[in-house]
């Protein structure tokens, strides 16, 4: 069983002073270092916009300032892991999704306001988008996570169990939010019925071979926890070897590398910066940090 000693995330930590923005070395530094939590909030605050959403490349492949809906879910995983589910912050974001909310009752993937600025060309959206289970799905459970009480989860899961029950093939980032939803949502026996409909359309999205090229979904990607939901749909050899291989994937500077296209410099340090704080937190959650 292979461990990151400890002066490889000794070589992580100076990896994210060098390259990383702000958040993510603060995040470390709370979860790794003892810091303050209050400073993670801090840091994320100037990515909320006065409508109460989230842009200013929050997401970096979003540049712009605009609100839109996917970084509204990197905020809340921030606020929880930093212990603040009660802040302010929350249901001022709630009150925002409400505004963009189409009427079966999602969130658009993306806002036609993307045109304005730069972003990644993947990021496209028509005139007037309906709702996706991408990112309502992961908003919802996230919500759910928190037992938050604001009226837009309950919407929301409406629309979720609608478009869930209606599945039969699943992309990986559908796969993202719907194993989120599932997780959190609490209605507990149709999210294991759920489930176990489609665990064989989830685990098609997976890469089993820790050295898949590309752009893979690992196991571990989906499962970052041994306690998450996800977990369940990979056998225990599978998973050490995916821990093996992630011990292994460290670059000599520190970091980890993102295996989807850069399309501008700036992000590929931002989403190296966050990469390698999600790797750490993966191995330390299955007791491989040495």
């Amino acid at each position: 069983m292979k461990t990151l000693t400890a002066d490889r995330l000794d070589a992580a930590e100076r990896f994210l002073w060098l390259n990383a923005r702000p958040l993510e070395r603060r995040r470390f530094q709370h979860l790794f270092k003892g810091g303050a939590a209050a400073a993670v909030v801090d840091a994320l605050r100037p990515y909320q916009n006065p409508d109460g959403g989230y842009g200013n490349a929050l997401e970096p492949d979003l540049r712009g300032d605009a609100s839109q809906p996917v970084p509204a879910q990197h905020a809340l995983e921030i606020l929880h892991e930093a212990g603040a589910d009660d802040d302010p912050a929350v249901d001022r974001l709630c009150d925002h999704l409400t505004t963009i909310t189409t009427p079966d009752g999602g969130v658009p993937f993306v806002l036609p306001t993307v045109r304005q600025t730069p972003h990644a060309p993947w990021w496209q959206t028509p005139d007037d988008p309906p709702g996706s289970l991408v990112p309502t799905a992961t908003l919802a459970g996230q919500l759910h996570r928190i037992g938050h009480d604001h009226p837009w989860p309950a919407r929301a899961t409406d629309f979720c169990w609608n478009a869930i029950d209606d599945l039969t093939d699943v992309t990986p980032y559908v796969a993202y939010a719907v194993l989120t939803f599932l997780e959190h949502v609490p209605d507990r026996d149709r999210a294991d019925a759920a489930f176990e409909r489609l665990r064989k359309p989830l685990l098609d999205c997976v890469a089993l071979d820790p050295h898949a090229p590309g752009e893979a979904h690992f196991p571990l990607d989906y499962a970052p926890t041994p306690h998450c939901l996800a977990r369940r749909l990979f056998d225990d050899a599978l998973i050490e070897r995916h821990l093996d291989a992630l011990v292994d994937a460290q670059d000599d500077d520190g970091g980890w590398h993102v295996n989807f296209p850069i399309w501008t410099p700036i992000t590929g340090h931002e989403w190296r910066g966050h990469t390698t704080v999600e790797r750490l937190i993966t191995l330390r959650a299955y007791g491989r940090l040495g």
